[in-house]
């Protein structure tokens, strides 16, 4: 499985259907919806109104997600405002809260993810690897685009995904954070399978070109 997911936060917003509906075009499967609330990272992105209009616009798969404080309040309305995916910070809030939101997301049909910020270690997951269906790793620092690939974070790819092939192997290995044509590679080489690109693939010259180096080798 190798995925890639155009994040719609580098999409121009005026025009973010025909943006999606030359993502599905150019092959890929997947869409990034990036929730930030200002608080547990900096910056203010999209939220649930928007992600409403998104899923009647497109059946891509929809990647949600949530950099914000406590998410277990918001599970239930992003997933019925269309998330097929939703990923929720390990350092947003309490293990016992990450837990029910996980669970909560289950029982509304949804696929569940953790996300690690790069400063947190791997072994962070640990209490909800059984839980997930995808674990994100984050190689830029949350809560803006276009920063710089930091591949120190390959460590930590592998072992996660040794981690995974021992106590879930099911369990798919995503990465975001300054991905392009030459940074997902190293990324693959370390186990993982989703690509998040936001800036490389919707300034690419030739975005179809992209997704085929990211999705066809």
């Amino acid at each position: 499985m190798t995925k890639l997911a155009p994040s719609l936060l580098s999409a121009d917003f005026a025009n973010l259907q025909r943006d999606m509906e030359q993502a599905k075009e150019n092959g890929c499967e997947w869409l990034h919806y990036d929730v930030m609330d200002g608080m547990f990272v900096p910056n203010i992105s999209m939220g649930i109104p928007v992600l409403k209009s998104i899923r009647k616009a497109t059946d891509l798969t929809l990647d949600v997600h949530l950099m914000v404080e406590r998410p277990i309040r918001y599970v239930e309305q992003f997933v019925k405002a269309g998330a097929d995916w939703l990923t929720v910070h390990v350092e947003a809030d309490t293990e016992e809260n990450t837990l029910a939101a996980l669970d909560q997301i289950h029982a509304l049909g949804c696929k569940a993810a953790v996300s690690l910020k790069p400063k947190t270690p791997a072994e962070a997951v640990k209490p909800f690897l059984k839980k997930c269906d995808m674990i994100l790793v984050m190689t830029v620092e949350p809560g803006f685009g276009g920063q710089k690939f930091m591949e120190d974070m390959m460590p930590k790819l592998r072992t996660l995904r040794k981690m995974l092939d021992a106590e879930n192997p099911g369990c798919i290995l995503e990465v975001d954070g300054g991905i392009d044509a030459n940074t997902f590679r190293v990324c693959r080489e370390n186990g993982a399978e989703v690509f998040v690109a936001g800036s490389a693939y919707f300034g690419a010259p030739d975005k179809a070109a992209f997704v085929r180096t990211l999705q066809g080798e």
